[in-house]
């Protein structure tokens, strides 16, 4: 028989958090491994809780969703984390894609649509609600997909000629984790190499000093 899907769910309304565990219990294939009110919580309980998928509200206290999803895929980069937002607005949802984040459910969706999401990110795929793939569309194709604040730290790093195992003692963090960073920023980035990462840092004054301003 297939293990259940665990999830965790994290979010500061306790009435929100209480209904969607209420509504995920009664799927077989699902077990809700704990509810929790905000990001630093996730973070510091995730290793022990152990989820396969956590369903993350952005607007918390302490420590909010954005931040939370890039802290905890940095340290479980197999972790699928699915946004449960009010919020439809294109900046929202892209930039909790662009931090990392498997998929963005309204919190008015169906709950049909709830589960569908959680089954299509442990399936390897991104799941937008339709309300948040509507809210998206205009915005499709245009301009590279941004930085986070943590990619465009390594990239600072890598473009001052630092190697892997450099930056992640510098950051405190696994070469494994600057790896994926890497290939994240150069994807993103469209750039193949390490000196058109530097050549892109000092063009976009990234690194202080070596760029000129306004250039």
């Amino acid at each position: 028989m297939t293990e259940p899907t665990r999830i965790l769910i994290v979010d500061d309304h306790p009435m929100v958090a209480a209904g969607i565990r209420a509504i995920l219990e009664t799927y077989e294939d699902i077990a809700v491994v704990g509810t929790l009110s905000n990001g630093r919580e996730a973070i510091e309980q995730v290793a022990a809780l152990d989820p396969d998928v956590i369903l993350l509200d952005l607007n918390m206290p302490q420590v909010n969703g954005l931040t939370a999803t890039e802290i905890i895929l940095e340290r479980r980069p197999d972790t699928r984390i699915l946004i449960l937002s009010m919020h439809d607005s294109p900046e929202y949802i892209s930039t909790a894609l662009s931090h990392g984040a498997m998929g963005y459910v309204l919190k008015d969706v169906p709950t049909e649509e709830v589960k569908k999401a959680i089954d299509t990110v442990m399936a390897g795929n991104r799941y937008l609600c339709t309300g948040a793939s509507e809210s998206l569309r205009p915005a499709d194709g245009l301009g590279r997909e941004p930085l986070t604040s943590r990619e465009q730290t390594i990239l600072l790093e890598l473009a001052q000629g630092k190697s892997n195992k450099e930056v992640a003692i510098a950051l405190d963090i696994s070469v494994r984790t600057v790896e994926t960073h890497r290939k994240n920023i150069k994807r993103k980035l469209g750039i193949a190499s390490t000196a058109g990462l530097t050549r892109y840092a000092i063009e976009h004054g990234v690194l202080q000093g070596t760029g000129r301003a306004g250039g």
